[in-house]
């Protein structure tokens, strides 16, 4: 382009010479969570951790939990082609060749008997209150708790992301990577900007109203502040099945991704464990449902010997007489947990019944999606 300046943007492998572009006029960043400064007319160093032959260098905002910044358009060049900013490709992940070594693993049967042996010492007790919660409660959103230098949010997006690429030198900011997503096994590839960051939030895998309401009252400040910020608590996920999610426990909400269940339940016990809070009757009883499959095979005694000669045969004496006595008269089963409407369902404290999970009857379910009862 005549009239445009050049600047050397580096690679893991090369060095390629970029023209520098004239940005548009860019709003300061904010979210619910938190707030940063607009970013200054110059492009940012982009360095990277994947081996590519080609760079992006977007203008772009943070990832929130909920809703996301703005920023200015730019534009990205990728092995010699133009991509639109604004442009999130969700890839199928039976033909992605995208690397998926940030994503987190699913529980395998240690960690799922791990999990059942800890949710048995935890308090089982009823929803407690909302009343009083607010965000605030748990401190400045993305606090860089852990003194490195960069927020919550950027060192969840480097653990959970692959191939990613950063504002600048630093390697704090990720401005784009690739995420083997956790709740829906899909492979998003991440953008931040004004109408892509909210692709990719990120998810408190016990929700803070949660953890309100089941004794996060009851602890100090700080150790609010270091739940809202401990990265057992988090993960990078995709933004829409995390507004599903909202605040729900594991009794009315599961990730789709059903191999990933089972880590993502016992991730929520070791986080309430933790902090020192308490399990409701039906979360309990969801969790087990969840665990004890993948738990199985750890639990499943070995099969004996089969000896290489048999044993003898002994003789068998005459069994003694068995003495006739009346069966007792049959009990009548215990009534299943039944509603006749979902605003019975509310009353009670069910929503997003699945089936198979105690309350769920295909009347409640009308649009026969497997839920019952789903929440407004």
């Amino acid at each position: 382009m005549s009239g445009c300046s050049s600047e050397t943007i580096t690679t893991s492998e090369s060095t390629i010479s970029a023209p520098s572009t004239s940005p548009a006029n860019s709003a300061a960043e904010h979210s619910s969570a938190s707030s940063y400064s607009a970013e200054g007319p110059q492009q940012p160093t982009v360095s990277t951790q994947a081996t590519q032959d080609s760079v992006q260098t977007p203008t772009v905002t943070e990832v929130g939990e909920s809703s996301e910044e703005n920023s200015a358009n730019s534009s990205t060049t990728q092995q010699g082609s133009q991509v639109r900013p604004g442009t999130v490709t969700i890839v199928d992940p039976d033909t992605s060749t995208a690397k998926t070594e940030g994503a987190a693993a699913p529980a395998g049967s240690d960690e799922a008997s791990e999990a059942l042996r800890i949710l048995n010492t935890l308090p089982v007790k009823g929803r407690a209150p909302k009343t009083g919660y607010s965000r605030a409660q748990f401190g400045d959103a993305w606090s860089d708790t852990d003194h490195n230098g960069c927020d919550t949010r950027n060192d969840i997006l480097n653990r959970d992301l692959t191939a990613k690429q950063h504002k600048n030198s630093r390697g704090c900011v990720v401005i784009s990577g690739v995420l083997n997503d956790p709740y829906t096994g899909k492979i998003i590839n991440f953008l931040r900007g004004k109408d892509t960051s909210e692709q990719v939030q990120i998810d408190h895998v016990v929700a803070l109203s949660d953890a309100w309401q089941s004794g996060a009252q009851e602890i100090s400040a700080q150790e609010r502040l270091q739940l809202a910020n401990d990265p057992e608590n988090l993960l990078a996920v995709d933004g829409p099945a995390n507004q599903q999610k909202s605040d729900s426990d594991a009794a009315t909400w599961l990730p789709a991704n059903a191999s990933f269940r089972c880590s993502y339940v016992a991730r929520q016990i070791r986080v309430k464990a933790k902090y020192h809070l308490w399990v409701k009757p039906a979360e309990k009883e969801a969790m087990i449902n969840v665990l004890t499959p993948c738990a199985g095979a750890a639990e499943a005694p070995a099969p004996k010997p089969v000896p290489d000669t048999p044993a003898p045969v002994v003789p068998a004496s005459a069994p003694a007489p068995v003495p006739q006595v009346d069966a007792p008269p049959a009990q009548n089963p215990a009534p299943a947990l039944a509603f006749q409407t979902c605003a019975d369902a509310r009353a009670a404290g069910y929503r997003n019944m699945h089936r198979g999970a105690p309350g769920y009857s295909e009347h409640l379910d009308r649009d026969g999606d497997g839920i019952a009862c789903e929440a407004r």
